[in-house]
Order: structure tokens, then sequence, then C-alpha cells
């Protein structure tokens, strides 16, 4: 366990898991990167490319909640080590099926997906097996700054091996990554079995859905969450390029704006990494309502950078949202519950970004996209506004003292 006062990147236990997280998420992100690569260079169709990346998604989504009840139910250092270890060697039998047989490269992507969504859960649970109570704000603020700055480099460290190495080596290369985020995390803390007979997997998920129901403040805020997502991550990341080249004549824009909300997430996770808001729970919420800039900015003739300025906000917004809800989520939920009540919230949140994705661009056709825009900021502004009114949301806790009353 951390020592109060310490910094937790001196903790040899989290920083061990801090590699591991951010091994898997430069695994993740650099994985359709290389395959975009080769589409440039013709060793792989468009068409190809999406029915990988789509195997990738379903792999993420079946494993999500199976992860999550084996990580409840079995060791998550031995979770995160089968799921490591099978996104490894199903690396390179993609690779082998790189331009000779796009269904072995569908099946392996299924796994590899299936290695990620089952080691999200788990690593969410084993903050609380090397993190005390107190620094685990700090401890998930570290690791969203790693993401960020994977999210950041990832493309340029590719794109300069790719001068180097060949497609198949960079696969190869985030397979081993992958070894490296299966191997390196620390043993954590044995949880507590749940006593009597081990009901079914899909049983098991179910106890954990009827565990998040337990907390209002959690339903409302993931309700929140996968709006956010869903109408403006998927219309900025659909329309933003639409309205790069249509208004703004020029890439520099798309480029600049994908660039700021990156940078603009580093900026949330060092700032959450030290700040307590009185009450945390309406604060997130205010921050996650202040997504819908980004589509409000793209919604109007406005000068290039206030575009880029609006997705640095964004950017802001979303860590100071994520750190706080990750942090209450691992104080709330009981611990042997807690990786299903995750696999609930990646499943629900993160997991249906794609469904977004996919109907936006039908969206603009059909009726436009201003319309779009407008619908998916109205939306952006008032659904997390709205999660502030259920009870337990303004502290992120399922009893919540009136602090007020207390101190008068």
């Amino acid at each position: 366990m951390a020592t109060t006062g310490r910094s937790i990147l001196r903790e040899a236990a989290f920083v061990r898991l801090w590699l591991g997280t951010t091994a898997s998420g430069l695994a993740t992100w650099a994985f359709p990167f290389v395959l975009g690569l080769a589409v440039l260079e013709r060793e792989l169709t468009a068409t190809a490319l999406g029915m990988v990346l789509a195997g990738r998604s379903v792999g993420f989504l079946v494993a999500v909640p199976v992860g999550g009840v084996l990580a409840d139910r079995h060791s998550r250092r031995g979770v995160v080590l089968w799921a490591g270890l099978a996104a490894t060697l199903a690396t390179p039998v993609l690779a082998a099926g790189m331009g000779r047989s796009v269904p072995l490269m569908i099946v392996a992507a299924v796994v590899i997906g299936a290695g990620q969504g089952a080691c999200r859960p788990a690593y969410q649970a084993m903050v609380c097996e090397v993190v005390d109570q107190d620094r685990r704000q700090q401890a998930n603020a570290a690791t969203a700054l790693a993401v960020r700055v994977v999210t950041l480099t990832a493309p340029g460290i590719v794109a300069l091996l790719a001068l180097v190495f060949d497609i198949t080596a960079l696969l190869v290369g985030t397979g081993l990554v992958w070894l490296f985020a299966a191997l390196v995390p620390p043993k954590g803390r044995a949880t507590t079995p749940e006593p009597g007979p081990k009901p079914g997997i899909v049983r098991a998920f179910f106890e954990g859905l009827h565990e998040a129901r337990r907390h209002p403040w959690f339903l409302a805020g993931l309700t929140a969450l996968t709006v956010v997502i869903a109408t403006g991550y998927s219309a900025t990341a659909v329309a933003l390029p639409l309205v790069s080249r249509d208004r703004y004549g020029t890439e520099a824009v798309l480029a600049a704006g994908l660039t700021a909300y990156t940078v603009g997430g580093l900026i949330g996770a060092v700032i959450v990494g030290k700040w307590r808001p009185r009450r945390e729970g309406w604060t997130a919420l205010a921050a996650l309502a202040c997504y819908g800039i980004a589509p409000l900015a793209l919604l109007f003739p406005v000068p290039a950078v206030v575009v880029i300025v609006a997705y640095a906000l964004s950017g802001i917004a979303i860590e100071l949202f994520n750190v706080p809800w990750f942090t209450a989520t691992q104080r709330e939920v009981a611990e042997n519950k807690l990786a299903r009540v995750s696999s609930v919230d990646f499943l629900l949140s993160y997991g249906l970004a794609p469904v977004g994705l996919a109907l936006i661009a039908p969206a603009i056709d059909a009726y436009g996209t201003a319309t779009v825009l407008g619908v998916c900021a109205a939306a952006c502004f008032l659904v997390p506004v709205a999660a502030m009114l259920v009870p337990t949301t303004r502290e992120f806790r399922r009893d919540t003292p009136d602090r007020d009353a207390v101190t008068s």
C-alpha cells in the first residue's frame, strides 16, 4: 500500500501497474495506426481494415463483461497476465494473415480485442489492491496522464519506426508491448471471495449490474458519460474532418484540433491530480457538460483558433470528469464486485462509442451537419446537468453527508 506524503510514482507496486496500463494503451492505440499504414502501402484494403477493426471491437465487447467476472472471482493479476498473453500470441498470427487471409486476420483481431477488453476492468480494480484510498485520485490522474501522452506520441513513434521496419515487424512489435503489459504488473492484494457456490458467468455479471444499481450517482453519471461519448465525441470525430476541409480548406485544423484535445487531456490530468473540489460529483458532471463546447464550435463559422481552443477545453473537461469518476467507483463499490461494475462502465460508455460513430454519418447525410451538431451539443450540455438532479451525485457517494450543515 502507498504511504501518505510520498509521490505515488515512488511506490514500486503502483509504478509497475502504471507501466502495464500504459503499455496496454500504447499497444491499443498503435494497432489501428499500423494497419492504416498497411492500407497506405497497399498491403491491406480499406474494406479489410474495417473488418479487422470491427473484429477487434467485437472481441472487446464480449470480453469486457467476462473479464470483469473473472477479475472479481480470481486473481486480477492473473486475468491481466492471460489476457495480455492472448493478445501477444494473436498478434503475429494476424501479421501472418496480412495479404494472405482476411478471415485469419479477423479471428486474430477478435482475440486481440478480447485481451484488451479483459484487461480493462482488471487493471481498474487492481488500483485498489496497490494504492490506499486517499491517494487513488492521484494514481488515476497519473494513469490518465500516461494515456494522454501515449495518445499524443504513439502515431509519431510508429511513423518513425515505419521508416526502419516493415508492417509485419511493427505488428509483431505491438505484440511485444502486450507481452510487457502482461508481465510487468505487481501481484497485488488478494480479494476476499464471495461466500457460497460461485454462480455462472451471466449471473455473476448481473450481480455486478445489481451492485451498480445500488449507487444512483453511478447510474446517473454513466448515463451522462454514455450520451456525451455517443453524441459529442462521435459528432466531433466525424464532423471535424468535414468542417476542416469545407470551411477552412485545410487539413491543418483537423490535425491541430485533435492535438489540442490530447494536450487538453494532459492539462486536465495534471489539474485533477492535485485539485479536490468541494462538491466533487457536481464539479465532474459540470466538466463533462463542457464537452459540448467542441460540437458548438464546429456549428458556427468561427475562426479556426476558436475550434482549436474548444477542443483543448474539451480535453481538459473529459479528464476533470474521468479521474474523479474512476476514483469514486473504486471508493464506493464493493471491492469484490468492482471489476464487474467497471466492466459495466466500459461496456456502455466506451464500448458503445462505435455505435455512435456508425450512426452519426448517416444522420449528417439525412439532416445536415448543422442540425446534428446542434442536437449533439445540446445533449452534451443538458444530460450531465440533468444527472446532477439525481440524489448522491453531489459527492459521487451513496450516502452524502450535508457538509454545509456539519460545518455551520
